[in-house]
């Protein structure tokens, strides 16, 4: 039981710390992306059972998130970074 409030506690300070995450399909990232002046994406791939692509934004004081089965086409104007792994309270 007190493990479980342990990992309850850890994972709402991880939200609070990391703030407001918006998920949104493809289409409206791809929309906010066009949208900013100077984009920066950080980008990784993740799945258990399926390959997908995962793509991180800021907006206006805002972090969006997005995932797709298949790599979105990227302007030329956004700046790309590579991680790892994008990790998702």
């Amino acid at each position: 039981m007190a493990v479980s409030a342990a990992a309850a506690a850890a994972i709402a300070m991880a939200i609070k710390a990391s703030g407001v995450l918006i998920t949104v399909d493809p289409e409206n990232f791809q929309a906010i992306l066009n949208k900013a002046e100077k984009p920066l994406v950080v980008c990784a791939t993740g799945g258990v059972f399926s390959k997908n692509f995962q793509y991180l934004t800021s907006y206006k004081g805002l972090a969006f998130f997005t995932k797709s089965r298949s790599p979105l086409e990227l302007s030329l104007k956004v700046e790309v970074i590579e991680a790892n792994k994008i990790w998702v309270p």
